[in-house]
């Protein structure tokens, strides 16, 4: 299947699941290569209806339109993550002043050889290149804040008692906030989009290792495998794209 107005050719897979915890899952996946749009959100744990918050927003992305040139896309996007987050934001006020209806959001548009990755959360997404992974979205949390000012390392950070609070939410305000990034794919380039039920389960490492030696579909079956079979306290959820050539 391929990207919009591509140059390469991408292949892709979609899956998640409740983790080996929980007893409802508030993630959700979407895999539209054919549009070159993908997308992952993590209904807020703690808050009410964060699976509301999650479908909804994969609901609204499901009917975008073909576009007619990468602006169009990425515009239509922002559009419609801005309703989502305006009727969250209502339904949340009719509930009760201390009501939120909340979610992460990861998106991931590619056109041509390069892609555009929007999110608000913690939810992830990592590209692995020439056998090595790395984070390419930035974390939008409590304990991010803590490493970027230097306050702790690194590797203090999953293990910290704040590392579930998130700073940045669709739903959680009424201006949504969106970081964005973009990157030039090449050949043999692999993204991860995951919510953060497995990167709480499973190391770097891991998952690099997972990603090099499985082919897309079955990359994203043992992705989620392994991560339920560590234990996942969370939902778990993952997006493979493999960029074909």
């Amino acid at each position: 299947m391929t990207a919009l107005d591509n140059k390469l050719h991408y292949l892709s897979a979609a899956r998640t699941h409740v983790g080996a915890v929980r007893e409802r899952n508030e993630d959700a996946v979407l895999d539209r290569p054919e549009i070159g749009l993908w997308a992952l959100a993590d209904g807020a744990g703690g808050h009410q209806r964060g699976d509301y918050a999650s479908v909804s927003i994969i609901a609204a992305l499901s009917e975008v339109t073909p576009p007619t040139s990468a602006a169009l896309l990425i515009d239509d996007v922002r559009t419609r993550l801005g309703r989502v987050n305006q009727t969250l934001r209502e339904k949340a006020v009719a509930l009760g002043p201390r009501a939120m209806i909340c979610s992460t959001v990861l998106v991931v548009l590619i056109t041509g050889a390069r892609s555009c990755c929007l999110w608000a959360g913690d939810s992830r997404c990592y590209l692995l290149r020439a056998g090595g992974l790395r984070q390419i979205s930035h974390d939008h949390s409590y304990v991010q804040d803590l490493v970027d000012r230097g306050e702790i390392g690194p590797e203090a950070a999953s293990d910290h008692p704040l590392a579930n609070v998130v700073t940045n939410l669709l739903g959680a305000g009424d201006r949504l906030t969106l970081e964005e990034r973009w990157d030039q794919l090449a050949p043999g380039d692999t993204l991860l989009l995951c919510s953060d039920g497995l990167c709480r389960a499973l190391a770097d490492p891991e998952i690099a290792a997972i990603l090099r030696d499985h082919p897309v579909e079955a990359a994203a079956d043992r992705l989620i495998e392994s991560a339920v079979s560590s234990g996942a306290k969370d939902n778990v959820s993952v997006v493979v794209i493999s960029c074909t050539g």
